[in-house]
């Protein structure tokens, strides 16, 4: 099933995508028990699929990215954070700070946490998933690397650095989301082309470690990582540029796309 979250004069909602541009309402609270009604709803702006409680990113979580990066691939997760500031709306503009001159894009699939839940086995972990949806895990590199304080989050926690969506598809749509094709499109030229089974953590695996005496709240987002073809990685560097148009496009879930704009 897709889950759309969606804005009518002033009204957001949630809506069921029956898959012949035909939305349904959804009645009850996403996380809590919810009904798909029969009653159609016009959608006339879609907006990201989900206000996060908590954003969770995974490092270096791609054998072939670790490997262009030059790093030894960790042998536990790397973790970091973005602020909930930083999530943006499909179609809506990545905003490029005016003291940032090195943006980047990642294509990533993020986890919803459906459940709350703590100390969750791997074994059981999908089982506290609502779904997944498309993320863009927009990176200043200069804040990142150098300007950051030697921490990854501000150079990742500027506003619009999250786009999501454009909605999520349920857990039982996707049994295995380790066997997806992930890309990312900078201007309608492919630039990450690979799988998520690639990854060196697992969604389950990062799930039961992030779970580890923390509470996960539904609503919480894991972003797990991003496949090699980072712009910081190419020769030269392919920074993005005001007028710039880059999309995620992940398997069985869709493709989120954003313009990207100068802040002033």
């Amino acid at each position: 099933m897709k889950i759309v979250r969606y804005r009518n004069d002033g009204d957001i909602g949630y809506a069921a995508d029956r898959g012949d541009c035909v939305y349904l309402r959804i009645a009850g609270d996403v996380f809590d028990g919810f009904e798909v009604t029969n009653e159609p709803v016009v959608v006339r702006r879609v907006l990201a699929p989900i206000q996060p409680v908590a954003i969770w990113c995974i490092g270096q979580n791609y054998r072939r990215h670790a490997q262009e990066l030059g790093v030894t691939p960790p042998e536990i997760p790397v973790v970091f954070a973005k602020g909930i500031n930083s999530v943006q709306d499909p179609g809506g503009p990545i905003f490029l700070p005016s003291r940032s001159s090195e943006v980047d894009y990642e294509c990533e699939l993020v986890v919803v946490i459906g459940k709350r839940c703590r100390n969750v086995a791997r074994e059981e972990a999908l089982d506290y998933v609502l779904g997944y949806t498309c993320g863009n895990d927009v990176s200043a590199r200069d804040w990142q690397l150098r300007l950051g304080g030697s921490q990854w989050c501000r150079g990742k926690s500027f506003d619009t650095f999250a786009p999501l969506g454009p909605w999520i598809v349920t857990g039982d749509s996707i049994p295995n989301p380790n066997g997806l094709r992930i890309q990312t499109l900078l201007n309608h030229e492919t630039v990450q082309d690979w799988t998520t089974s690639d990854m060196i953590f697992d969604v389950p695996t990062l799930v039961s470690f992030l779970s580890q005496s923390t509470t996960l709240l539904p609503g919480t987002l894991i972003f797990t990582g991003t496949p090699h073809g980072v712009g910081m990685s190419r020769n030269p560097p392919r920074w993005l540029r005001d007028g710039d148009v880059v999309s995620v496009a992940i398997e069985g879930i869709g493709t989120l796309t954003n313009p990207v704009r100068s802040e002033a």
